[in-house]
């Protein structure tokens, strides 16, 4: 079992005083929107998610309002999140689990939260996070996979294996904050196609500059 990674605690200090109070971009004011709004964020940008939820939100204001939703006008009306079939299908079937089984309440445990349609590892953490303030995993999205590889965290390809090897070198008390110091810096410095290495707070921690920046 791995212990401790120093360097990747300097890292998250360092990323901590670049990016003060990181949140989520999701624009949400209860634990169901924050739900609806990340299962509409799966291969979307949050800036879309956050034009289709406003109008989304004042139609369907609880768990028992989407669990009633006909299909196809669900589908129309997150149409543009890309993936709309799949995705009202797993709203609408999730939205039924609670009101089935969670008296209507968004659940909040790990365990509980991968059981509804459309939710994985990657959601039930940023729920359990951003609503509940709970640490029970780390979200790898896109730029956490792609950060942690880049910053030697990690080897992995599979989220799930990344979380793993995260959760195994990253203390507890920075898994709540970690997803989104990570999506900050990914979309500000260390894009997919050319980071910008010479202006990064942790190039001087990191192995790849050399990768993309031989002379720095």
């Amino acid at each position: 079992m791995k212990s401790i990674d120093k360097r990747a605690v300097e890292i998250i200090k360092i990323l901590n005083k670049t990016y003060p109070k990181s949140r989520t971009s999701s624009h949400y004011k209860t634990s169901l929107q924050l739900l609806i709004a990340t299962i509409l964020a799966a291969q979307c940008t949050d800036e879309r998610v956050n034009k289709i939820t406003p109008s989304l939100f004042t139609k369907y204001k609880s768990s028992s309002d989407f669990a009633r939703a006909q299909q196809k006008v669900l589908e129309e009306e997150i149409r543009s999140a890309g993936l709309y079939k799949n995705k009202a299908k797993n709203i609408i079937a999730a939205s039924k689990k609670m009101v089935e089984e969670f008296k209507g309440k968004v659940p909040d445990t790990m365990e509980t939260l991968i059981t509804l349609p459309g939710v994985a590892r990657k959601t039930a953490n940023i729920v359990l996070s951003s609503a509940f303030k709970k640490a029970e995993g780390i979200a790898v999205d896109t730029h956490v996979k792609r950060l942690s590889v880049r910053f030697g965290l990690s080897r992995e390809k599979n989220p799930d294996r990344i979380e793993q090897d995260l959760m195994k070198i990253v203390p507890r008390k920075y898994w709540l904050d970690l997803n989104y110091l990570l999506v900050n810096h990914g979309r500000k410095i260390c894009m997919a196609r050319k980071p910008v290495c010479p202006e990064c707070a942790i190039k001087l921690l990191c192995p790849s500059p050399a990768i993309f920046y031989p002379d720095l």
